[in-house]
């Protein structure tokens, strides 16, 4: 009976320690963070830029810094911090404006590259690997652009190319029409269409949702505005003297979003993989085979 009762006993505690543990996990999602990085916050004259970092002393060690896309936060690349966090130094931030770093004045693209400059100098990091998805494509380029000797390699996750020959007139007038158009829809029906249509697996889509939950419509629609708008503003042509990699979900069907990589790819020379059965986030809804060409890329460097 004794025995009985301690493998009862046992059980039970094993059963407590998971539900802590999940309860861990749920906080850390519910806060916006990924559970083991190290919250670290840069303050700048235009606001605090806030930052995740894990450091790997292993010699030979890459920096990986993963950027998110529009009206996302840091999280987003959960399954991707999971993944090489035994084997590389990763830094995820909240993007100005975004996440955690709001308020933040005069948002450009060009103080996002000089704040994850501050951000790298501060931890003493001379190089790094960039992974920029969607919107974050954009801050990872003008960085590459300003700082080629800080910049190892850039991928290119489910983004389009800064450059004045890739978009026409029509695409720049329906870029303008983005923000304006989402304020006619109901707010429940805004946030689920656009956690719908950039997934393909529920958790996407939850995922979305989750990072969508703590903003409000105004937010959503500031963010639009300001970051479309912007790239309009700061649109020009780059050019890269580190590797590039170009990564497009099979299935992203957000505006041209794969029309402009192919065109990327045909003008540079840069590769171009699709990543199979994934949408536009395509780190959520394949992470194997974006954690996969992520190592490749960086095997190669």
């Amino acid at each position: 009976m004794e025995n009985t009762w301690k493998v009862h006993a046992d059980r039970a505690a094993g059963r407590g320690l998971a539900w802590l543990r999940k309860k861990e996990a749920g906080a850390a999602r519910k806060n916006g963070r990924i559970r083991g990085l190290e919250k670290k916050e840069l303050k700048t004259e235009r606001g605090s830029v806030f930052y995740w970092i894990e450091k790997n002393a292993a010699p030979g060690a890459k920096c990986i810094v993963f950027t998110h896309g529009l009206t996302a936060n840091h999280s987003m690349f959960e399954k991707q911090v999971e993944y090489f966090r035994s084997a590389c130094t990763l830094i995820t931030w909240d993007v100005p404006l975004h996440g955690i770093s709001r308020p933040y004045r005069d948002f450009s693209y060009g103080h996002c590259a000089q704040d994850l400059n501050e951000v790298l100098e501060r931890e003493e990091i001379g190089k790094a690997v960039l992974v920029g998805m969607s919107m974050g494509g954009y801050p990872s380029q003008e960085f590459a652009c300003r700082y080629p000797e800080k910049t190892e390699g850039f991928i290119a996750l489910d983004t389009t190319p800064f450059g004045t020959g890739y978009y026409s007139k029509s695409d720049i007038w329906w870029l303008k029409q983005a923000a304006p158009m989402a304020k006619w829809f109901p707010e429940g029906l805004l946030r689920s269409s656009m956690a719908k249509s950039v997934s393909r697996t529920a958790y996407s889509r939850n995922k979305m949702l989750e990072m969508l939950r703590p903003l409000t419509k105004a937010q959503i629609i500031e963010q639009m505005d300001i970051a479309y708008g912007k790239f309009l503003d700061e649109n020009k042509d780059m050019r890269f003297s580190c590797p590039v990699l170009i990564l497009a979900g099979e299935y992203d069907t957000t505006g041209k979003v794969k029309a402009y990589c192919r065109a990327w790819a045909e003008k540079t020379g840069y590769p171009l993989h699709m990543i199979a059965d994934a949408a536009h986030f395509s780190n959520g809804d394949n992470a194997g085979q974006v954690n996969a060409e992520i190592e490749g890329f960086i095997k190669q460097l």
